[in-house]
């Protein structure tokens, strides 16, 4: 089913263009894969498995790192209100709501289609927003499960996490596997190899689609909510809090900042902004800023 949201066909082409060229990658990983392990229907069988489970609980893996839980509409009405009302809006079905009990003002979705789709907020990010600060924040979210950038972000993650995975195995089986003959080390440098590679490469091309999702859910929840404003004012002020977070209590949340409606940084990432899975905060004002021209509104963004 097509929702409302504003289709973006230049994050399509992207994505499709990131599929593709990872896929190209998984020719050089898999035959590493049966070198080391020398049974193509072993490599197969993991592979397999580990995807499967990437892909059809990523949605109750992210919930239990983040220590969210399914909320139902008693405990959280306003909350449920809320994505009821964008839901009909954008002619979707409704995702599951849910809570994290952390201080860091975030939020987040999760899940392999429309029709299996979560929105999770902190109780943070709820104290600090307004109604529409906060109808804002969860349209952004909202437009990622319609887009379905959702699934091919975990979809693309899938392989560089494999890939480092094997990276560490090789790694240590070296330093504590014992002595080998060269044929074996000759196997298991290829494989580090190999494995490197694909990890960085994977690396790159899941930042640089992760910063045009983040700027083009931004775009489609503008304008769907007919206020770019109340967003505007919702990036400045979640940017500010996290920046005010104390650093080890954003440790486990930056292992999932691609998913984030912003990043989870303590402080400016200075150079590191290059791999970043988020545009600056600048970038993104300056859009909404540029698209609260193009509606006619009265109240200039960052000042809602």
């Amino acid at each position: 089913m097509q929702s409302r949201f504003r289709s973006d066909r230049r994050l399509t082409v992207r994505m499709g263009i990131t599929l593709f060229l990872l896929g190209l990658l998984y020719v050089g990983f898999v035959a590493a894969l049966i070198a080391l392990l020398k049974s193509w229907v072993l490599v197969v069988v993991i592979v397999a498995l580990v995807f499967g489970a990437q892909y059809w609980f990523s949605d109750r893996i992210a919930l239990f790192a983040m220590r969210g839980r399914i909320v139902e509409r008693d405990e959280y009405p306003e909350l449920h209100g809320v994505v009821d009302r964008l839901a009909a809006m954008a002619d979707m079905p409704k995702p599951v709501v849910a809570v994290s009990e952390m201080e860091m003002p975030n939020a987040f979705a999760t899940g392999r289609n429309p029709d299996n789709a979560v929105v999770c907020v902190t109780t943070g990010l709820l104290r600090r927003l307004e109604p529409a600060e906060l109808e804002g924040v969860l349209a952004h979210e909202l437009s990622h499960v319609a887009h379905k950038d959702v699934a091919v972000i975990t979809v693309a993650s899938f392989l560089g996490v494999i890939a480092g995975l094997i990276v560490r195995f090789a790694f240590y089986s070296q330093l504590f596997g014992g002595r080998r003959d060269q044929n074996t080390m000759a196997v298991l440098a290829v494989v580090m190899g190999v494995s490197a590679a694909v990890y960085a490469l994977s690396f790159l091309l899941i930042r640089a689609l992760s910063r045009y999702r983040e700027l083009a859910a931004d775009r489609a929840a503008a304008l769907l909510t007919g206020r770019p404003s109340a967003l505007a004012a919702a990036l400045t002020k979640v940017t500010g809090d996290i920046a005010r977070i104390p650093t080890k209590d954003l440790r486990t949340a930056q292992a999932f900042n691609a998913f984030y409606f912003t990043p989870a940084f303590g402080s400016e990432p200075g150079l590191g902004k290059f791999f970043a899975t988020h545009p600056s905060l600048e970038q993104r004002l300056d859009q909404l800023g540029r698209i609260s021209a193009e509606l006619g509104e009265a109240t200039a963004p960052g000042n809602a």
